[in-house]
C-alpha cells in the first residue's frame, strides 16, 4: 500500500514540474511576441536612412539657356504675324525688334525672352514653319555653383550685419560707434550688390534669350539716279565758278602781309643784283 502511495506522490511532483517548465516558456515566447512588437512598431514610427535620403529633394539646376536662329521665308509679314502669336502664347516678349529694308533684302531682327520651362517648345515650334534655316546655334550654362556661392555670401553678410548691430547697441563711446557704423555700410554695400547679381541671374535662368532674325530675298531691281536738267547744271557751275573766284580773290586780300613782304623782298633782290653787276 505504501508502495502505491509514494509512486502516486512521485507522479504529481512531476505533471507539477512540467506544468511550471510549460509556464515558463509560454511567459518567455510572450516575452519576446511583445519585443517583436515593439521594434516593428518603432520602425513603422521612425523611417530609416534609406527612406529619410529617398524623402529629401535634389536642388534645383539654374540653366542660362541662350540662342541665336535665322530663318530665310517667302512670306515675311505671315511668318511675323506667325511668330507675334507664339510669343503672345507662350508667355514671352521682345526685348528688342528692328526691321531693315535694302535692295536686296527685308528683315526683321528681334530679341525675345521666353520662360525657361517654354524655350523648347517655343523653338521647336519655329523651327517647324515654312522656312530655310540659315543658322542656329543653342547655348546651356551650368550657374548652379554660382547660385549657392552667392546665396551662402550673402547669408553670412547678413548674420555679420545683425552681430554688428547688436555690437552698435553697447557701444560706449563715440570711436567704437563710428568703427561699427562704417562696417554696417560696407556690409550693407555688399549685400545690396550680391541681392543685384543675384537677381539679374535668376531673370537670366527664369528667362531664356533667342535672337531671332528672319529674312525675305527681294529681286534687285535698277533704280537710276534723276539727273538734272543741262540748264539747272549750267547754272551750277556759273555760280559756283562765281563764287569760287570770289573766296579766292578774300583769300588774297586776307594775305596782304605776305604780299608786303614779297615786293620788299623782290626790290632788295634786284638792287643786290644791280650792285653786284657795277662791281
Amino acid at each position: 500500500m505504501r508502495k502505491y502511495i509514494s509512486i502516486l506522490i512521485l507522479a504529481i511532483l512531476i505533471s507539477s514540474c512540467h506544468s511550471k517548465q510549460a509556464e515558463n516558456e509560454s511567459y518567455d515566447v510572450t516575452k519576446k511576441e511583445e519585443a517583436v512588437n515593439s521594434a516593428s512598431q518603432q520602425s513603422a514610427i521612425e523611417p530609416s536612412p534609406i527612406d529619410k535620403i529617398d524623402k529629401q529633394e535634389p536642388r534645383r539646376k539654374k540653366i542660362i539657356k541662350d540662342g541665336r536662329l535665322g530663318i530665310r521665308v517667302t512670306e515675311l509679314e505671315k511668318t511675323k504675324l506667325r511668330i507675334d502669336s507664339l510669343v503672345k502664347n507662350h508667355g514671352a516678349y521682345y526685348a528688342n525688334e528692328s526691321f531693315n529694308n535694302t535692295d536686296w533684302e527685308s528683315s526683321f531682327i528681334m530679341k525675345i525672352r521666353i520662360p525657361c520651362e517654354n524655350f523648347e517648345r517655343f523653338l521647336y515650334q519655329i523651327e517647324s514653319g515654312k522656312g530655310e534655316m540659315k543658322f542656329k546655334e543653342i547655348d546651356a550654362k551650368d550657374v548652379t555653383d554660382q547660385f549657392i556661392d552667392l546665396e551662402t555670401r550673402l547669408e553670412n553678410k547678413r548674420n555679420y550685419l545683425k552681430r554688428y548691430t547688436d555690437l552698435l547697441k553697447q557701444a560706449k563711446n563715440i570711436n567704437e560707434i563710428l568703427e561699427i557704423e562704417e562696417k554696417i555700410r560696407v556690409l550693407e554695400e555688399e549685400i545690396e550688390s550680391t541681392t543685384g547679381r543675384l537677381k539679374y541671374m535668376s531673370d537670366l535662368v527664369d528667362y531664356s534669350t533667342l535672337d531671332l532674325t528672319i529674312t525675305k530675298d527681294k529681286e534687285f531691281k535698277f533704280n537710276p539716279v534723276n539727273r538734272d536738267k543741262f540748264y539747272e547744271k549750267l547754272k551750277q557751275s556759273l555760280s559756283r565758278g562765281w563764287f569760287g573766284f570770289v573766296d579766292f580773290f578774300l583769300f588774297l586780300i586776307n594775305i596782304w602781309p605776305l604780299w608786303i613782304i614779297a615786293i620788299l623782298f623782290l626790290y632788295f633782290w634786284k638792287r643786290y643784283k644791280k650792285s653786284k653787276i657795277r662791281k
